[in-house]
């Protein structure tokens, strides 16, 4: 096994003639109505959906007898609404189209990159679709690879030659962070059980700049993660599904300017516990760890750019939400590392808990770091999809970060890789509501309800973090304002069983490590 784990299996070759032999196959993404800027293959274009209305809405494949590929793929965009559609009809159009060309027979395709006079990014995201649609799941790789598709190469052209190796070159980052974060997302409870993601982790990791600690020791995660701990009660009991908080760190050669810290949520499985998940709520759950594993991919996307002035550091909580005797209840009241007390509200609102303690740790060394940024990146509540719809990330921002308008940039960032955000906003009332409710109780997890049937279930989860971990304390009246954003994913990823996306991957990348239009 590489440290790669043949994570990207295509070669991606630069084009620069559009009868390049080598190819057996050309893909063209485009709107139906701009087929007339490609000028070597309009007019076949054009008679082809003039014969078949069909191909202004669906990929089809079209004879080029004069050209030794001898087929078309062609998969259009529709018709862009400048108002309201996104890049994202280029990523799709492309994923459909290779997917197309797959069922064809095709092995050795070529696809023609074109812009869209609304969308700089066309060409870029158009390729992203593609090696997304090439994406075989890790564990079909692993143990039934007859179902792997025979594309080994994929020729790039566009009719701006110079622009090609950077293009292939900011795809292949690209979709290296996406499939790791869909490798590790997307495998089933058992294949990416806690001690199968730490190996999984360090193996990509092995011999590069990223620095790895393991935390497996249950009195360590008694004494300094007890919210943690409580979740990992029940699955402790299982050796194969012991919990593991690990932290990554890169850390440039070169003076430290901005300093990234993240928190991902790695519910391996969720039940519920004892509040248990019940009419099926229980499918699709081994995706409860999309934001631990959004984390493990943006490092990779970190390590193979190596930025110069960019410290990021991570931390996974990497748990399974079990059903035993040994299982954490409601009522329990417990002692965070923060030193306020919880009480346990909800067995199923465990994504908080494993996350606070690790949160907390990073508001510990934050405070010292040069021009820092917290995130916490979660599948966090079903109130997320019913406010966003699938294919949103939500984002949120304290105080301090709200100022600098972080969730309006970010928001342009996604908007621009394909990645896209709803904003939401934190009220004096998402506090009031985690607030304890005993005698000496600080906080309560949750209420015993649903966030779905919760108002304002996914912003006060949020609320609860921030007292939890301490970073009420750094607000923007405070001596040391923290900047702090939640990302919930919960809309982005969970659409299960449809592919996973690794979402925010992308936006993050592009708001952090590339050097697109607005960086």
């Amino acid at each position: 096994m590489t440290a790669e784990l043949k994570i990207l299996e295509v070669e991606m070759l630069p084009v620069t003639e559009v009868a390049d032999g080598r190819f057996d196959g050309i893909l063209i993404v485009a709107s139906p109505y701009y087929v007339h800027d490609l000028k070597e293959f309009s007019r076949t274009l054009t008679l082809a959906i003039e014969l078949d209305n069909g191909l202004r809405t669906e990929a089809g494949v079209i004879p080029l007898p004069n050209y030794k590929a001898g087929r078309l793929i062609y998969s259009p965009v529709g018709c862009v609404d400048e108002d309201y559609d996104d890049v994202r009809c280029f990523r799709k159009a492309a994923n459909i189209g290779i997917r197309r060309a797959i069922k064809a027979g095709v092995t050795k395709p070529m696809v023609i990159l074109q812009n869209h006079p609304q969308f700089n990014n066309g060409s870029l995201i158009t390729l992203v679709g593609v090696l997304e649609g090439l994406y075989v799941p890790l564990q079909i790789r692993e143990k039934d690879p007859r179902k792997i598709h025979n594309i080994t190469s994929l020729g790039v052209y566009s009719k701006y030659h110079d622009e090609i190796d950077e293009l292939i070159q900011t795809a292949s980052l690209l979709e290296t962070g996406r499939r790791i974060a869909c490798d590790i997302g997307d495998s089933d409870p058992e294949r990416m059980a806690p001690p199968k993601v730490e190996q999984y982790i360090t193996t990509i990791f092995a011999d590069t700049s990223i620095k790895i600690e393991v935390i497996k020791d249950v009195k360590e995660f008694a004494k300094s993660y007890p919210l943690f701990e409580a979740v990992n009660r029940a699955a402790n009991k299982i050796e194969r599904h012991h919990g593991r908080i690990m932290f990554l760190e890169y850390m440039p050669k070169e003076e430290v300017k901005k300093t990234l810290f993240f928190v991902g949520k790695g519910v391996t499985y969720d039940t519920g516990g004892l509040d248990v998940k019940i009419n099926g709520g229980m499918a699709g759950m081994s995706r409860d760890k999309c934001g631990a594993a959004a984390v493990v991919g943006f490092f990779k996307i970190v390590e193979r750019l190596q930025p110069k002035h960019l410290r990021v550091i991570g931390g996974l909580g990497i748990v399974r939400n079990s059903i035993g005797t040994n299982a954490y209840v409601q009522d329990e009241l417990i002692k965070a590392r923060s030193g306020v007390m919880v009480r346990v509200g909800n067995t199923d609102a465990e994504g908080r808990m494993i996350m606070a303690d690790i949160l907390c740790k990073m508001k510990e060394m934050a405070v010292n770091a040069v021009n820092p940024h917290i995130y916490t990146i979660a599948t966090l509540t079903g109130h997320a999809v019913l406010t966003a719809g699938f294919g949103y990330n939500i984002i949120i921002d304290n105080g301090p970060a709200k100022k600098e308008k972080h969730a309006q940039k970010l928001q342009l960032m996604g908007e621009e890789i394909s990645d896209p955000y709803e904003i939401s906003v934190l009220r004096r009332e998402d506090f009031n509501f985690m607030k304890g409710q005993g005698v000496g109780d600080d906080l309560i997890s949750s209420n015993n309800k649903p966030s779905s049937v919760t108002p304002r279930g996914h912003q006060c989860p949020l609320a609860f973090l921030i007292m939890a971990s301490g970073l009420d304390k750094h607000g923007s009246g405070h001596e040391k304002p923290l900047k702090y954003s939640h990302i919930d994913i919960a809309a982005s990823t969970l659409n299960y069983p449809n592919p996973g996306t690794g979402a925010p991957v992308l936006s993050l990348a592009n708001a952090h490590l590339l050097n697109l239009e607005h960086n």
